[in-house]
């Protein structure tokens, strides 16, 4: 059994010094590879990152650097990792992430008892300035024409998604489903989009509270690159393109374009631009959604309905 860390790195040469050592220490019992992709850094963080790994001699056989020439996005970044591995499951670990020793263990024992898992999430201890809060599970609800999420208690093991920083995939099923989706570039959503399509074709997602990861979300290349407004008009974008994308059923659909209209004069009436701005943004790639909707939907085996009263 072969297992791969894929570490996304955009100017974060900092937090790969700081983190690897213990991505080394949970990986050792294992057959497997760290593969580092960098999507598009900076020449000098990308020169920083080259000093990081070099200093990593007795174990360069262990690590893959794959450069993107140009930065493109959290969803093409995993994607590129998980193509150049050949593992039978892929640890999605960002770079702001520190794993425990043992992180691995329950994932994989769950893994390999049930082959219709298509990924187990971890328990992460999110450090929010001097707080520390423990995340992974997530929960989900249809409200007023959307699909609405959030943060669930840590002591089941259902959950409506598992995260794209800290999650154990079954690289094989990864790949049917076709992996993330380059249309949430630059990042949000693509992880509850994956989650929920795997769902759709049948397979399970599943929190586990025993495999523990510190993530450090103030140091990520998400809050240090882009602005608040920057930030919630692509999260605004993203979660109308789910919707578009991935809902089938007929009730949530009508219940959607009802109350998109409502939501879009509130907006005005608010002024509220990063949500308008985020619904033309998803409207000029309305044609790309349509063509996915038609490709994805010869794989589902469930309701919209069922996937989400499951965990809401």
């Amino acid at each position: 059994m072969k297992i791969d860390v894929i570490i996304p790195n955009y100017n974060g040469a900092d937090l790969i010094t700081r983190n690897l050592p213990s991505v080394f220490e949970a990986l050792t019992p294992y057959d497997g590879k760290i593969i580092i992709v960098d999507d598009g850094s900076t020449t000098h963080e990308r020169q920083k990152l080259k000093d990081v790994i070099s200093k990593f001699e007795k174990r360069k056989n262990e690590i893959i650097l794959i450069q993107k020439v140009k930065n493109s996005g959290f969803s093409s970044t995993v994607n590129a990792g998980v193509g150049a591995s050949r593992a039978d499951f892929v640890v999605l670990l960002n770079s702001d992430v520190s794993p425990s020793i043992n992180f691995l263990k329950s994932p994989l024992e769950k893994l390999r008892d049930d082959k219709n898992i298509f990924g187990v999430g971890c328990m992460d201890e999110s450090v929010e300035g001097n707080m520390k809060i423990r995340r992974g599970r997530g929960l989900a609800r249809w409200s007023k024409g959307f699909l609405m999420h959030s943060r669930g208690e840590v002591d089941r093991n259902d959950t409506f998604w598992i995260s794209g920083g800290s999650s154990v995939i079954r690289r094989e099923l990864f790949n049917k489903l076709g992996g993330m989706d380059t249309i949430y570039s630059p990042f949000y959503w693509e992880d509850i989009d994956l989650s929920f399509l795997a769902q759709k074709a049948g397979y399970a997602v599943v929190f586990d509270p025993e495999s523990v990861v510190v993530h450090r979300h103030e140091d990520g290349a998400i809050k240090k690159h882009y602005n608040e407004d920057k930030i919630r008009t692509v999260s605004y974008r993203n979660q109308i393109i789910f919707v578009w994308k991935n809902i089938t059923s007929k009730k949530l659909l009508i219940d959607h374009l009802f109350r998109l209209p409502i939501h879009l004069v509130g907006a005005v009436l608010r002024f509220d631009m990063p949500f308008i701005k985020g619904l033309f943004l998803a409207m000029s790639l309305l044609p790309a959604i349509i063509k996915k909707r038609r490709i994805q939907k010869i794989l589902y085996q469930l309701s919209d309905e069922s996937v989400i009263k499951n965990i809401s």
